[in-house]
C-alpha cells in the first residue's frame, strides 16, 4: 500500500464530519422541499378536480329539476326559483347559484340587484347544449364554475350556473398544507436523523479502517527498515566472526565498540563483583544495561542468585532473556534523565516454582490506573519517536513480557518500588529437572529428558 493510499483512508473528524453532516442536512432539506412542492401540487390538482366535479355535480342537479325546467320562461319565475337557488347554495356549500333563460338573462341571483340583468359572462356554451367548467371572474369575484344547458322539450330553455370562489378553494388548499406539512416536515428530521447516524457509524468505520490502513503503512515501512538493518546486522557478524575466527579478541572488542556504546562489567567493579558467577546470559544484559546507565552517571545493582548455578542456567532461556531485556531496558529508560540520582536494582532468582526476575527503578513510576494499561502492546507513556520519516513503535516491550509470562502460565506485577518509582516482578513457572529426572540418549548423541512424576 503507497503512502497516497494510505492517506485516501484518513479519519472523519472535525471539519470533515461537520462538512459531511452539512451535504446530508442539505439533501434532506433539498429532498423535503422538493416532496412539499410536489405535495402541494398535488393536493392543488386534487382540490380544484373535487371542487369541479362538485359544482357541476350540483349544477346538473338544478337543470333536472322539473320545477326548474318548468319555471323558466314563466312571469313569476323569479320568485319560484330564487327560494330554490338559495336552498341549493346553501345545501350544496357553493358560493352562488345563478339561473338564466335562453337570452342569457339571471332570473336568480345572490345579489337581488343583479337579476334582470345580463349575465357578465359569456352564456354561449351552455346556451349551445354544452357543459362548461372553467375559472371565470363575474360579480362575485373570480369563481370555479359548473355552466350547464336546462332543457325542456329538447330545446335549451335557459343554464343553471354554479360556482365557487378561488378564495375559498384557497382556504381549503391551505387547510391540506397544514396536514401534510407535519408529515413531510417529520419525515425530514427522521432522514436527516437516520442520515447522522449513519454518518457517524461510517465515521467510526472509517476511522478503524484508517487506522488499520495507517498500522500496515508503519508495518511495512518498519519491516522494510528491518531487513535493512537486518543485512547490515549480518555484515557485521561476518567481521565479528572472522576477528573470533583468527584470535583477535581486542580487535573484536573495539569493533564492537565502535558499533554501540558499551563497555565490559570493569566499568563497574562492585557490579562486576556480583555478576562473577552469573550466567553468562545475565551478566551480557545487564552489562549492557549498565554502560547505558554509566553514560549518564546513573548505577545499576544486581542480587543473582548462584547457589545452584546449573538450575539457573537451565531456567534462564530465550523467553527469560527476553523478560529480563526488555524489563532491564524499560527501567534504564525512566531513569536516564535523573543522571547520577538514577539507580536500578535487578534480583534474580531461580525458585521451586521456576524463575523470579525483579527490576526496582527510581523513575517516574507508573500511575496505579495505568498499570494496566502499560503492558497492552501499543499503549506506552513515552513520547512518539521518529527516524527517516518512519514512527518507532512504542509499546511493545512490556506487552511482550506479558504475553510471555502468560505462555509459562506465570505473572508480571506491577508495584511501587521502595526506591521511588516502579517496580516490575516476572515470574516464569518451569518445570525444573531434579534427582526425578532421568536422562535419556536421543538420536544422533542427543539427550532427551523424561520427567516423572511420582
Amino acid at each position: 500500500m503507497s503512502r497516497q493510499q494510505g492517506a485516501t483512508l484518513s479519519p472523519l473528524r472535525g471539519p470533515r464530519v461537520l462538512t459531511l453532516v452539512a451535504l446530508q442536512f442539505s439533501i434532506v432539506l433539498v429532498c423535503m422541499v422538493a416532496t412539499l412542492l410536489v405535495a402541494l401540487q398535488v393536493q392543488h390538482d386534487s382540490i380544484r378536480e373535487e371542487t369541479g366535479e362538485r359544482a357541476l355535480d350540483v349544477a346538473t342537479s338544478l337543470a333536472e329539476l322539473p320545477a326548474v325546467v318548468e319555471a323558466i320562461g314563466a312571469p313569476d319565475a323569479g320568485a319560484t326559483l330564487q327560494p330554490v337557488a338559495d336552498l341549493v347554495a346553501e345545501s350544496a356549500g357553493v358560493d352562488y347559484v345563478v339561473i338564466t333563460d335562453d337570452a342569457g338573462i339571471r332570473i336568480t341571483h345572490p345579489v337581488p340587484e343583479r337579476r334582470g340583468e345580463m349575465v357578465s359572462t359569456d352564456p354561449s356554451v351552455a346556451l349551445g347544449g354544452e357543459t362548461y367548467v372553467g375559472t371565470q371572474v363575474g360579480t362575485v369575484g373570480a369563481t370555479l364554475r359548473a355552466k350547464v344547458p336546462v332543457w325542456r322539450d329538447g330545446t335549451v330553455v335557459g343554464t343553471a350556473s354554479v360556482g365557487i370562489l378561488e378564495s375559498t378553494i384557497s382556504e381549503q388548499l391551505e387547510e391540506r398544507i397544514w396536514q401534510v406539512v407535519p408529515w413531510v416536515v417529520g419525515a425530514g428530521l427522521f432522514g436527516l436523523a437516520a442520515a447522522s447516524v449513519v454518518s457517524t457509524m461510517l465515521g467510526r468505520r472509517f476511522e478503524r479502517l484508517a487506522a488499520a490502513a495507517q498500522e500496515l503503512e508503519t508495518q511495512r515501512r518498519l519491516a522494510s527498515a528491518l531487513r535493512e538493518q537486518t543485512h547490515e546486522f549480518s555484515n557485521r557478524l561476518h567481521v565479528l566472526y572472522g576477528l573470533i575466527e583468527v584470535d583477535e579478541r581486542d580487535e573484536a572488542l573495539d569493533y564492537i565498540r565502535t558499533l554501540t556504546p558499551v563497555d565490559s562489567l570493569a566499568a563497574d567493579p562492585d557490579l562486576e563483583a556480583a555478576l562473577e558467577e552469573a550466567p553468562v546470559r545475565i551478566r551480557a544484559i545487564l552489562a549492557a544495561a549498565s554502560a547505558r546507565l554509566c553514560e549518564h552517571g546513573g548505577q545499576l545493582h544486581a542480587d543473582v542468585e548462584v547457589d545452584d548455578r546449573a538450575r539457573l542456567e537451565r531456567s534462564f532461556d530465550d523467553d527469560a532473556a527476553t523478560v529480563l531485556s526488555n524489563l532491564v531496558g524499560n527501567a534504564v529508560d525512566a531513569v536516564e534523565q535523573q543522571g547520577a540520582s538514577g539507580v536500578v536494582r535487578v534480583a534474580v532468582e531461580a525458585e521451586g516454582a521456576g524463575l523470579r526476575m525483579q527490576v526496582d527503578d527510581s523513575g517516574p513510576g507508573v500511575a496505579a490506573e495505568l498499570r494496566e494499561q502499560v503492558t497492552e502492546t501499543g499503549f506506552s507513556t513515552k513520547t512518539a519517536e521518529s527516524k527517516d520519516g518512519l514512527e518507532i513503535p512504542r509499546g511493545v516491550g512490556l506487552g511482550l513480557v506479558r504475553r510471555i509470562a502468560e505462555e509459562h502460565g506465570g505473572t508480571l506485577v506491577i508495584s511501587e518500588s521502595e526506591l521511588g518509582g516502579a517496580r516490575f516482578v516476572a515470574v516464569l513457572p518451569q518445570p525444573l529437572p531434579d534427582a526425578d529426572t532421568h536422562e535419556t540418549p536421543g538420536p544422533r548423541g542427543s539427550s532427551n529428558t523424561e520427567r516423572i512424576t511420582r
